[in-house]
């Protein structure tokens, strides 16, 4: 089974300068990865909602100087939901915000584990218990190359799974009280939003 898994865009901001400009992928991790057999999402299930940007946190959510330099992109590679990009004014400061909505929760617990699974090559670090949402998982630490330092929130909220991949220079990472609010905060518009 191709498993959906929303990794906020790893595959795509750890690979150059022109990271702002990459939309986060919302299937396997890998660049050339595209979904095939039976199970590839092909698209939102009917009757349901087609744009979550409603889910997704504001800029002043976040704080500091991250401002959302562009749209939200809807149902990333077809998979039902949303990522945003929250960026300074260089791009040397950034927050991939994914959220994938799944069939049920034990769903979405399913891709929780295969977004860990995706992210053990991105960041050198070891995952953390987080206490946001169900399910939580932090890590933190540098990519492989040491070019920048990564912190990676994953948690579930209901049929929603969310990633918050925070992207900086090597010697600069986010502070984790930071993380972690804004983890709540998404937590929060995803209870509030997100029908069970």
């Amino acid at each position: 089974m191709t498993a959906l898994v929303a990794i906020g865009a790893a595959s795509t901001a750890c690979s150059g300068a022109d990271q702002s400009s990459s939309p986060p992928s919302a299937t396997e991790s890998s660049p050339s990865a595209s979904p095939t057999g039976s199970s590839a999402v092909t698209g939102p299930p009917p009757g349901q909602p087609t744009d979550y940007g409603f889910l997704l946190i504001k800029p002043s959510d976040v704080g500091g100087d991250l401002t959302a330099p562009q749209s939200p992109m809807l149902n990333p590679n077809n998979a039902p939901g949303v990522a945003q990009l929250f960026a300074n004014a260089d791009s040397s400061r950034r927050l991939w915000d994914t959220i994938v909505v799944t069939a049920d929760p034990s769903a979405a617990a399913a891709e929780l584990a295969s977004s860990k699974s995706d992210y053990a090559g991105k960041v050198v670090g070891n995952w953390q218990p987080l206490a946001v949402g169900a399910n939580g998982s932090a890590v933190s630490g540098a990519s492989p190359d040491n070019s920048q330092a990564m912190t990676v929130l994953l948690f579930t909220e209901g049929k929603g799974l969310v990633t918050l991949e925070f992207d900086s220079a090597p010697n600069d990472p986010f502070d984790p009280t930071i993380t972690l609010d804004v983890a709540r905060k998404q937590d929060a518009a995803i209870k509030r939003g997100l029908p069970s």
